[in-house]
């Protein structure tokens, strides 16, 4: 019994080893074939030059400036190549006196590890024209290579920055977003570069090849090369620079518009800054310079300006008192105050504008008529007519973090500040003050829908698809009295804006506004 258990421990032993021998060498074969094609073949990503943004003209807004990059071997802080790793330091101080031996030690360390068998990029960017007189001398060292690289360029500089944009380097919060980021260098950070930041960049290429014991490429088995694209805008630089002149030493922002398509000419946001000064990271003073700024040069007040419209939104609320019942021969007699309560709402001019309908009360601006016509038919009809011409909406516009605005009814104030509306409000919200606060392209698209009854999508890419139209659906009656007080404002006796638009090549139609900001 004994000998005859033993020999079935034995049989026992063997069948476990011949299952082994089968699970290694046939059913795990295409596992561990696997990991060993992982040791020997690598695969790389690369990347295309990130697109160029151009105007309508093909005239270049950013670009791409070509230089090189200095690259060097890891792993070299031991002991047997330590002092060729500090000649390198030396020889790249020696010709760029701006990289100090102290700055390229400290960057290396941070970037080697054992597990990096890449070449350390210690030096990002060299112009071409300042490193090629030099190239035989770096590239002749065993342990550096020189790669080429390019570094964003605005051409304009200041002109059209906020609407342009500028690029950053990639951080780990990015990549976090979008694990493809750790694959480039800058990322778009504000305007249509952020906006088009995935054109812009592209798509990536794939190399892979096959390496030796020692990590070096001996064999490209396969290789697709990375694809970007430029992007076209639909401004026109020229006219673009024109607004700039026009705004020197001025804070405020202008947009031009074609009516129909929607396409900006120009778009500018005062005061403007240079975006170059971000390229390679702005300067502790640079920065607190642009951030500390009474006209805020920062903000795009283009899509995130927020302001009270002003004198500007009243042919909406007029729209508004004609769809809701008030008769368009309606009128008031202007003596410049309005008591309501324990207030007196007052007209701008002091000696009031008398017998006022319509078309003078926009031609002359009259606030006491929109006061009194507002207390007709209150707040939440007119905030109703202002959301159909896109008022406290986004516009759609082709730049990130757009802005919403506010357009207030009492729902709006009682859910979000916890309040009770008061008559005095829908008053002066009547004229544009008060809570209401709009952007300029929310003003622009509102202009454009008084021209032709339809809101358009505003955008800077040069792309019809993006031609879009929402109807207002104003009948055209009340529309075409708003547009008659618009022309007077501009070409009429007590026009508003008559004085300012003198001498004109063309017929004008406008509204001028002042709100206290």
């Amino acid at each position: 019994m004994r000998i005859q258990f033993i020999i079935y421990f034995i049989i026992a032993i063997c069948i476990i080893i011949l299952i082994r021998v089968y699970n290694l060498s046939i059913k795990s074969n295409d596992y561990y074939e696997e990991l060993s094609t992982k040791n020997y073949i690598k695969s790389e990503y690369t990347t295309a030059p990130r697109g160029a943004i151009l105007d309508r003209n093909g005239e270049y807004l950013a670009l791409n400036e070509i230089g090189f990059s200095i690259t060097v071997k890891p792993h070299m802080r031991r002991s047997k190549t330590k002092d060729e790793l500090e000649n390198i330091y030396a020889l790249i101080e020696k010709y760029f006196p701006t990289y100090s031996v102290e700055k390229l030690k400290k960057k290396y360390k941070q970037l080697d590890s054992m597990y990096k068998h890449e070449n350390i990029v210690l030096v990002d960017y060299i112009p071409y024209d300042d490193f090629f007189r030099y190239y035989t001398i770096f590239n002749s060292n065993k342990y550096i290579e020189i790669k080429s690289a390019t570094k964003r360029y605005y051409p304009y500089q200041d002109v059209g920055a906020h609407f342009v944009g500028y690029t950053g380097r990639v951080t780990q919060k990015d990549i976090n977003k979008d694990e493809q980021q750790k694959h480039y260098q800058i990322t778009g950070r504000s305007g249509l570069e952020k906006y088009y930041n995935k054109e812009l960049q592209g798509s990536l290429g794939k190399k892979e090849v096959k390496v030796n014991a020692v990590y070096k490429v001996v064999d490209i088995l396969n290789e697709t090369n990375p694809q970007s694209q430029n992007i076209q805008t639909t401004v026109d630089i020229r006219l673009q620079e024109y607004i700039h002149t026009m705004f020197k030493g001025k804070a405020g922002a202008a947009i031009i518009m074609d009516i129909d398509s929607g396409e900006i000419l120009a778009g500018g946001s005062f005061p403007e800054f240079d975006n170059n000064i971000f390229v390679n990271g702005i300067s502790h003073q640079d920065w607190k310079k642009v951030v500390e700024d009474f006209n805020h040069p920062f903000t795009n007040k283009l899509v995130n300006g927020k302001y009270p419209p002003g004198s500007v939104i009243k042919m909406g609320v007029g729209v508004s008192f004609l769809e809701n019942g008030i008769s368009p021969y309606y009128s008031v007699d202007c003596n410049s105050s309005l008591p309501l309560g324990k207030r007196i709402f007052r007209c701008w001019k002091q000696k009031g504008h008398g017998k006022t309908g319509f078309r003078k009360a926009i031609r002359e601006s009259c606030d006491d008529f929109f006061y009194k016509g507002s207390l007709k038919i209150g707040i939440n009809k007119i905030h109703d007519t202002l959301g159909r011409f896109g008022i406290g909406l986004k516009t759609g516009v082709d730049q990130p973090h757009e802005s919403v605005g506010i357009n207030p009814n009492k729902f709006w104030k009682h859910d979000t500040l916890k309040e009770p509306w008061y008559i005095g409000e829908t008053v002066v919200s009547s004229i544009g003050q008060g809570l209401i606060l709009v952007t300029p392209m929310q003003i622009a698209r509102y202009t454009a829908a008084l021209a032709t009854n339809k809101l358009p999508r505003p955008h800077f890419l040069k792309d019809d698809s993006l031609i879009e139209h929402v109807d207002v659906n104003v009948s055209k009656r009340d529309l075409k009295m708003m547009q008659l007080g618009m022309y007077d404002v501009a070409n009429k006796y007590k026009g508003t804006a008559v004085n300012y638009v003198k001498g004109s090549k063309v017929t004008m139609a406008a509204k001028t506004g002042t709100a206290q900001v």
